[in-house]
């Protein structure tokens, strides 16, 4: 096999490894932005939970200080 044959080898597979690189660093961005997406309905669901707890607990601070 002749250099010019090897040289046209080698760019092909690097021109297939760039196109497999390509798709895979197109599935990490996709992968992170669900992950942070998740995160922020997380992040919404936690305050929501806090706020319901914190409103169940003053009023049953009331009710105690009422009752006595």
């Amino acid at each position: 096999m002749d250099i010019e044959t090897r040289m046209a080898l080698i760019e092909q597979s690097y021109a297939s490894l760039e196109r497999r690189i390509d798709k895979v660093e197109e599935k990490l961005d996709g992968i992170s932005a669900q992950m942070n997406h998740g995160q922020g309905a997380l992040i919404k669901v936690i305050v929501g939970t806090t706020g319901t707890i914190l409103v169940a607990l003053i009023s049953t601070i009331g009710i105690i200080l009422t009752q006595t």
